[in-house]
């Protein structure tokens, strides 16, 4: 499996610390807000922020999260067929750039948390989540969109983009919903379960569509994360790992260190072995321990959950049981 992180565009702490923990494959995010550049249905763009990436020792291996504001496709709304025009030109771009992987999710909201400056193990600081304060929050301007809706919206963009993904030679591999509750703050959540996502991968019709799979995310639905692996990866739909854990469900939960939670991780990796699994893995949201910076306020996308001294502690934890379960991290 490709060891990688998630790292910004613009050289920090966690590029010192990937590179020595032996790190060279990144995900990137290259929404404008980031790089200051047209987003990557604009091939120079791309082209410009990969060169920067490989003269800092890193290969971009997969792009994640919007690269683009896609309300409009997400929601249905008038002008999405104009985004989805330049979300095949993003795909096309990709292909030709040599980077083959593209995590999508189909969140309006994104991934929220209730807090993200929660005391952890040893007043280490966490992320939480409780559907009760979220929804006092109230509807967003977004306004009430019902289940229906948002799997209309789901197909039509999906079958649209999914051909011009197979020409590219991308794998685009489907978020689940974080949190995987049904609706949050008006807004319906479709993937929620192993079953809406194994719907959602067969709408798509497609060999190129395949899923992320985020162990946090599969445990909050309450799922055996081990079997969903095995389900899944012997259907060769597993494209990508998220790598984190958490205590509770999907209404009620904190995140924790890789180490304490509820998964067993052991049993994750051993089926990744019996698998074969061969993919890009990377470690996901992890607790700001003491020397990184604290978070308070809401989830702005890579704004908490990916501090340096938490992701040196989730990778050295990653490499541990790569190891003990027969997997090379590449």
């Amino acid at each position: 499996m490709r060891l990688c992180m998630l790292l910004p565009p613009r050289p920090d702490r966690r590029w010192t610390v990937a590179r020595q923990m032996g790190v060279t494959a990144a995900i990137a995010k290259l929404a404008p807000d980031l790089t200051g550049r047209l987003p990557p249905w604009n091939f120079e763009s791309l082209a410009a922020t990969l060169r920067e990436y490989r003269a800092g020792g890193f290969e971009v291996v997969g792009l994640e999260g919007d690269q683009f504001d896609m309300r409009r496709i997400k929601l249905g709304l008038p002008g999405r067929d104009e985004d989805i025009d330049r979300y095949r030109a993003m795909l096309v771009n990709m292909g030709r750039a040599g980077v083959p992987l593209l995590c999508l999710n189909f969140m309006v909201l994104g991934w929220q948390r209730s807090g993200t400056a929660v005391p952890g193990r040893g007043g280490a600081l966490v992320t939480a989540f409780r559907a009760e304060e979220a929804e006092a929050l109230g509807v967003t301007e977004a306004g009430e969109v019902s289940a229906g809706r948002m799997w209309e919206n789901w197909t039509y963009f999906i079958r649209a983009v999914a051909p011009a993904a197979e020409a590219a030679g991308v794998r685009m591999a489907l978020h689940p919903d974080d949190p995987p509750v049904p609706r949050l703050r008006g807004v319906a959540r479709i993937l929620t379960s192993t079953e809406a996502m194994a719907r959602a991968v067969a709408e798509a019709a497609s060999p190129a569509v395949g899923f992320t799979f985020c162990q946090g995310s599969i445990a909050t639905m309450g799922e055996d994360v081990a079997a969903a692996a095995r389900r899944f990866g012997s259907a060769g739909q597993i494209a990508f790992v998220h790598v984190r854990d958490v205590r509770g469900r999907a209404d009620s939960f904190v995140e924790t260190f890789p180490d304490e939670g509820d998964t067993d991780m052991a049993a994750v990796f051993r089926a990744y072995a019996e698998l074969g699994l061969d993919c890009p893995i990377r470690p996901d949201h992890a607790p700001a321990m003491d020397g990184d910076p604290r978070h308070d306020g809401p989830v702005q996308g890579t704004n908490v959950g990916y501090e340096a001294n938490g992701m040196i502690y989730t990778v050295g934890y990653m490499k541990g049981l790569a190891q003990a379960s027969g997997i090379t991290l590449r």
